[in-house]
């Protein structure tokens, strides 16, 4: 039996935090996941390590105990076949039991029958897994097959679903198909209000089912924004562009805002309005998640529209204004085609 160096499978230093671990496992399990490698032997060998790495690296107290094990897993290994003990709270002795499967809301790996499931009857984990981390917690009679028949909570799922501005606004009501455990099913999801891109909506018990009478895990959608024709996000703030007539912009006026609630708004342009120039109004962005009372702001920019045609009336008007700025008009040039 060789000793396995969970570290150096997951590519991390002994000294790694419990997200790095996290992080390195689903880059790798991603990587060489059967459904990504069919038929691929190799993948699948490294499937199973990365796999047996984490449910015990990604379970403190195993990854603690693994860490206690060291350079001396031959005594403890050889003390458990000699079937004397270790010393109390050591490795392979008294008190040093590590269930398979981890607690309470597990660790992202896969249960041996899972493993099983994808790859047959072969035992999907190593002896020395076995010997220092499955036979110690196995049911009498079974202390092959690591904790088969324990509860083991289900995994948690996640899935993307696209949204649009207007829904992530308002909040909005999705029924969507789910489909794993061999099962497809029908669940009506409530997604709040000022959700944004990226954002994940956590949907609790319709994961994984758990075994063992072990509770489902939950169901992550990882919400993806479509972009909008008129609005861009920022955080909470949205920005837009209003078009205004050249004359009110001269002048001074009122012109429409259209926003994602539920009336446009009136907006005060005040007279020498320049292109490009940029108005908040406070409050009519989007609301955050939970507190839809709390609100971004809209930011309005001004886009000064010029007239493509002139009436003779106006053609004279704005001449008697180029000099009354000091300006002489200049005939027309035909571009050249």
């Amino acid at each position: 039996m060789d000793f396995k160096d969970y570290y150096a499978t997951l590519g991390v230093s002994k000294t790694a935090t419990e997200k790095e671990l996290k992080q390195a496992y689903r880059k790798l399990a991603r990587k060489h996941h059967p459904d990504v490698n069919p038929g691929d032997k190799a993948a699948e060998a490294r499937f199973k390590e990365i796999n047996e790495a984490y449910e015990v690296l990604g379970d403190p107290e195993k990854r603690k105990k693994y860490d206690e094990l060291g350079s001396n897993w031959r005594m403890y290994e050889q003390a458990q076949r000699a079937g004397g003990p270790a010393g109390a709270g050591a490795p392979g002795g008294p008190g040093w039991s590590a269930h398979f499967g981890g607690g309470p809301g597990g660790f992202r790996t896969m249960s041996e029958e899972e493993m099983r499931d994808l790859f047959g009857d072969e035992d999907p984990f190593s002896d020395f897994f076995k010997t220092f981390f499955g036979g110690a917690a196995a049911e009498p009679g079974r202390r092959g097959r690591a904790g088969r028949g324990r509860a083991r909570p289900g995994r948690d799922v996640e899935q993307e679903i696209e949204l649009g501005l207007e829904d992530a606004f308002n909040g909005t009501t999705r029924r969507l198909s789910i489909k794993h455990d061999g099962h497809a099913r029908t669940v009506d999801v409530r997604i709040p209000a000022g959700v944004g891109d990226g954002s994940r909506v956590r949907i609790t018990g319709e994961g994984e089912h758990g075994a063992g009478g072990a509770p489902s895990g939950d169901l992550y959608l990882r919400i993806r924004l479509q972009p909008h024709p008129r609005f861009e996000r920022k955080n909470q703030d949205l920005y837009t562009r209003v078009p205004v007539a050249l004359t009110t912009a001269v002048l001074g006026g009122e012109t429409e805002v259209v926003t994602l609630g539920d009336r446009p708004l009136r907006l005060r342009i005040p007279p020498t309005t320049q292109n490009g120039q940029v108005f908040r109004l406070k409050g009519h962005g989007m609301p955050a998640v939970g507190k839809p009372e709390r609100r971004g702001d809209l930011y309005a920019t001004v886009q000064v529209q010029l007239p493509r045609h002139l009436t003779p009336e106006q053609q004279r008007l704005f001449e008697e204004l180029a000099k009354l700025d000091g300006h002489t008009p200049q005939p027309a040039v035909q571009a050249a085609g």
